[in-house]
Protein backbone atom coordinates (compact mmCIF):
# COMPACT_ATOMS: atom_id res chain seq x y z
CA UNK A 1 0.00 0.00 0.00
CA UNK A 2 1.23 3.38 -0.96
CA UNK A 3 1.34 6.40 1.50
CA UNK A 4 -1.20 7.85 -0.26
CA UNK A 5 -3.50 4.79 0.17
CA UNK A 6 -2.27 4.44 3.64
CA UNK A 7 -3.22 8.37 4.79
CA UNK A 8 -6.69 8.11 2.93
CA UNK A 9 -7.33 4.46 4.67
CA UNK A 10 -6.59 6.08 7.68
CA UNK A 11 -8.61 9.31 7.83
CA UNK A 12 -11.48 7.35 6.13
CA UNK A 13 -11.15 4.84 9.33
CA UNK A 14 -10.47 7.83 11.76
CA UNK A 15 -13.32 10.63 10.01
CA UNK A 16 -16.26 9.08 12.34
CA UNK A 17 -14.56 9.14 15.43
CA UNK A 18 -12.81 12.62 14.78
CA UNK A 19 -15.87 14.30 14.36
CA UNK A 20 -17.27 12.63 17.25
CA UNK A 21 -14.44 13.71 19.35
CA UNK A 22 -14.48 17.04 18.25
CA UNK A 23 -18.07 17.25 18.84
CA UNK A 24 -17.57 15.69 22.17
CA UNK A 25 -14.69 18.50 22.94
CA UNK A 26 -16.97 21.49 22.21
CA UNK A 27 -20.21 20.61 24.36
CA UNK A 28 -17.33 20.48 27.15
CA UNK A 29 -16.65 23.85 26.02
CA UNK A 30 -20.12 25.06 25.43
CA UNK A 31 -21.37 23.61 29.11
CA UNK A 32 -18.34 25.36 30.51
CA UNK A 33 -18.80 28.87 29.73
CA UNK A 34 -23.03 28.90 29.33
CA UNK A 35 -24.25 26.34 31.65
CA UNK A 36 -23.61 28.03 35.47
CA UNK A 37 -24.71 24.87 37.25
CA UNK A 38 -21.97 23.02 35.75
CA UNK A 39 -18.88 25.38 37.01
CA UNK A 40 -19.29 23.63 40.74
CA UNK A 41 -18.11 20.13 38.99
CA UNK A 42 -15.40 21.95 36.52
CA UNK A 43 -14.00 23.96 39.91
CA UNK A 44 -13.94 21.08 41.60
CA UNK A 45 -11.57 19.34 38.78
CA UNK A 46 -9.51 22.60 38.85
CA UNK A 47 -8.75 22.49 42.16
CA UNK A 48 -7.62 19.21 42.66
CA UNK A 49 -5.31 20.01 39.47
CA UNK A 50 -4.05 22.82 40.92
CA UNK A 51 -3.42 21.15 44.16
CA UNK A 52 -2.05 17.84 43.07
CA UNK A 53 -0.16 19.04 39.88
CA UNK A 54 2.03 16.64 38.47
CA UNK A 55 0.57 14.03 40.49
CA UNK A 56 -2.67 14.67 39.11
CA UNK A 57 -1.66 14.54 35.73
CA UNK A 58 -0.33 10.58 36.05
CA UNK A 59 -3.12 9.24 38.02
CA UNK A 60 -5.72 10.80 35.84
CA UNK A 61 -4.01 10.24 32.43
CA UNK A 62 -3.12 6.58 33.72
CA UNK A 63 -7.17 6.04 34.39
CA UNK A 64 -8.68 7.95 31.76
CA UNK A 65 -5.45 6.75 29.19
CA UNK A 66 -4.48 3.44 30.43
CA UNK A 67 -6.79 1.98 33.01
CA UNK A 68 -10.11 2.51 31.58
CA UNK A 69 -9.27 1.43 27.62
CA UNK A 70 -7.04 -1.55 29.00
CA UNK A 71 -10.09 -2.94 31.10
CA UNK A 72 -12.74 -2.52 27.52
CA UNK A 73 -9.93 -4.03 25.64
CA UNK A 74 -10.10 -6.94 28.07
CA UNK A 75 -13.64 -7.13 28.64
CA UNK A 76 -14.93 -7.02 25.11
CA UNK A 77 -12.23 -9.92 24.11
CA UNK A 78 -10.04 -7.36 21.64
CA UNK A 79 -6.65 -8.53 23.48
CA UNK A 80 -5.02 -11.37 22.04
CA UNK A 81 -5.58 -14.25 24.47
CA UNK A 82 -1.98 -15.36 24.74
CA UNK A 83 -0.26 -11.57 26.07
CA UNK A 84 0.74 -11.02 29.33
CA UNK A 85 -2.38 -9.17 30.91
CA UNK A 86 -0.73 -8.12 34.14
CA UNK A 87 2.46 -7.01 32.18
CA UNK A 88 0.02 -5.11 29.84
CA UNK A 89 -1.79 -3.51 32.23
CA UNK A 90 1.48 -1.98 34.25
CA UNK A 91 2.31 -0.89 30.78
CA UNK A 92 -0.66 0.71 29.43
CA UNK A 93 -1.13 2.29 33.25
CA UNK A 94 2.78 3.75 33.44
CA UNK A 95 2.90 5.07 30.21
CA UNK A 96 -0.02 6.79 30.16
CA UNK A 97 0.85 8.33 33.46
CA UNK A 98 4.41 9.42 32.28
CA UNK A 99 2.57 10.79 29.24
CA UNK A 100 0.30 12.55 31.09
CA UNK A 101 2.72 14.19 33.18
CA UNK A 102 4.68 15.31 30.30
CA UNK A 103 1.86 16.46 28.67
CA UNK A 104 1.27 18.36 31.56
CA UNK A 105 5.15 20.09 31.39
CA UNK A 106 4.23 20.77 27.72
CA UNK A 107 1.42 23.01 28.70
CA UNK A 108 3.19 24.83 31.48
CA UNK A 109 5.68 25.84 29.26
CA UNK A 110 3.27 26.66 26.11
CA UNK A 111 1.51 28.80 29.22
CA UNK A 112 5.51 30.56 29.92
CA UNK A 113 6.02 31.09 26.18
CA UNK A 114 2.44 32.39 24.69
CA UNK A 115 0.71 33.37 27.89
CA UNK A 116 -2.58 32.02 29.79
CA UNK A 117 -5.18 33.96 27.55
CA UNK A 118 -7.67 32.28 25.57
CA UNK A 119 -7.93 34.71 22.52
CA UNK A 120 -7.85 33.42 18.92
CA UNK A 121 -3.89 34.71 18.70
CA UNK A 122 -2.96 32.30 21.40
CA UNK A 123 -4.98 29.57 21.14
CA UNK A 124 -3.91 29.37 17.69
CA UNK A 125 -0.32 29.67 18.10
CA UNK A 126 -0.46 27.10 21.18
CA UNK A 127 -2.31 24.72 18.68
CA UNK A 128 0.65 24.94 15.97
CA UNK A 129 3.44 24.58 18.48
CA UNK A 130 1.60 21.49 19.89
CA UNK A 131 0.55 19.61 16.55
CA UNK A 132 3.32 21.12 14.41
CA UNK A 133 6.03 20.21 16.97
CA UNK A 134 5.48 18.34 19.80
CA UNK A 135 2.79 15.95 18.59
CA UNK A 136 4.59 15.38 15.10
CA UNK A 137 8.05 15.22 15.83
CA UNK A 138 7.82 14.03 19.37
CA UNK A 139 4.47 12.35 20.38
CA UNK A 140 3.09 10.81 17.71
CA UNK A 141 6.32 9.46 17.01
CA UNK A 142 6.95 8.38 19.91
CA UNK A 143 4.15 6.57 20.95
CA UNK A 144 3.68 4.51 17.70
CA UNK A 145 7.42 3.22 18.67
CA UNK A 146 6.56 2.50 21.74
CA UNK A 147 2.99 0.43 21.26
CA UNK A 148 4.90 -1.40 18.26
CA UNK A 149 8.06 -2.79 20.91
CA UNK A 150 5.00 -3.71 22.77
CA UNK A 151 2.98 -5.59 20.06
CA UNK A 152 6.38 -7.20 19.17
CA UNK A 153 6.78 -8.66 23.18
CA UNK A 154 9.16 -6.36 24.21
CA UNK A 155 11.79 -7.79 21.63
CA UNK A 156 14.21 -5.07 20.73
CA UNK A 157 15.21 -7.05 17.39
CA UNK A 158 12.15 -7.76 17.02
CA UNK A 159 10.82 -4.43 16.72
CA UNK A 160 14.00 -2.97 14.64
CA UNK A 161 13.21 -5.02 12.41
CA UNK A 162 9.72 -3.78 11.79
CA UNK A 163 10.99 -0.43 11.76
CA UNK A 164 11.84 -0.39 8.22
CA UNK A 165 11.60 2.22 5.25
CA UNK A 166 7.87 1.29 5.38
CA UNK A 167 7.38 1.94 8.74
CA UNK A 168 9.22 5.93 8.68
CA UNK A 169 7.84 6.75 5.04
CA UNK A 170 4.09 5.57 5.09
CA UNK A 171 3.35 4.45 9.00
CA UNK A 172 4.96 7.32 11.36
CA UNK A 173 3.47 9.98 8.42
CA UNK A 174 -0.05 8.25 8.09
CA UNK A 175 -0.32 8.33 12.09
CA UNK A 176 0.93 12.27 12.29
CA UNK A 177 -1.73 13.13 9.35
CA UNK A 178 -4.52 11.25 11.13
CA UNK A 179 -3.39 12.57 14.10
CA UNK A 180 -3.89 16.06 13.03
CA UNK A 181 -7.32 15.40 11.40
CA UNK A 182 -8.77 14.77 14.70
CA UNK A 183 -6.36 16.20 17.14
CA UNK A 184 -6.19 20.26 16.11
CA UNK A 185 -9.41 20.84 16.20
CA UNK A 186 -9.71 19.27 20.10
CA UNK A 187 -6.59 21.08 21.51
CA UNK A 188 -7.64 23.92 20.09
CA UNK A 189 -10.73 23.53 22.72
CA UNK A 190 -8.32 22.23 24.95
CA UNK A 191 -6.38 25.44 25.01
CA UNK A 192 -9.43 27.93 25.23
CA UNK A 193 -10.00 26.42 29.05
CA UNK A 194 -8.31 28.02 31.86
CA UNK A 195 -4.96 26.48 32.62
CA UNK A 196 -6.32 24.03 36.07
CA UNK A 197 -8.94 22.79 33.42
CA UNK A 198 -6.40 21.87 30.17
CA UNK A 199 -5.14 18.47 31.84
CA UNK A 200 -8.62 16.92 32.89
CA UNK A 201 -10.26 18.42 29.85
CA UNK A 202 -7.58 16.44 27.66
CA UNK A 203 -7.96 13.24 29.79
CA UNK A 204 -11.69 13.05 29.01
CA UNK A 205 -11.12 13.51 25.38
CA UNK A 206 -8.74 11.15 25.21
CA UNK A 207 -10.34 8.43 27.01
CA UNK A 208 -13.37 9.36 24.70
CA UNK A 209 -11.31 9.18 21.76
CA UNK A 210 -9.66 5.78 22.74
CA UNK A 211 -12.53 4.31 23.35
CA UNK A 212 -14.45 5.40 20.47
CA UNK A 213 -11.86 3.69 18.16
CA UNK A 214 -11.77 0.73 20.16
CA UNK A 215 -15.43 -0.02 19.27
CA UNK A 216 -15.20 0.67 16.05
CA UNK A 217 -11.79 -1.03 14.89
CA UNK A 218 -12.08 -4.57 17.85
CA UNK A 219 -8.57 -5.38 16.99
Amino acid sequence: MSITQSIVAALKKNLVPGLALQLFALSILVIYFFVPAAKPVFSWFGLLKQHYGFAYSFIATALFGGLIPFLYLWLSNSLAPHRNMPGLLIFYILFWGLKGMEVDLFYRLQADWFGTGNDAKTIITKMAADQFIYSALWAAPGITIIYLWMESNWNIAECRRAMDKRFFCVKIPTVILSNWLVWIPAVSVVYAMPAELQIPLFNLVLCFWVLLLAVLNKR
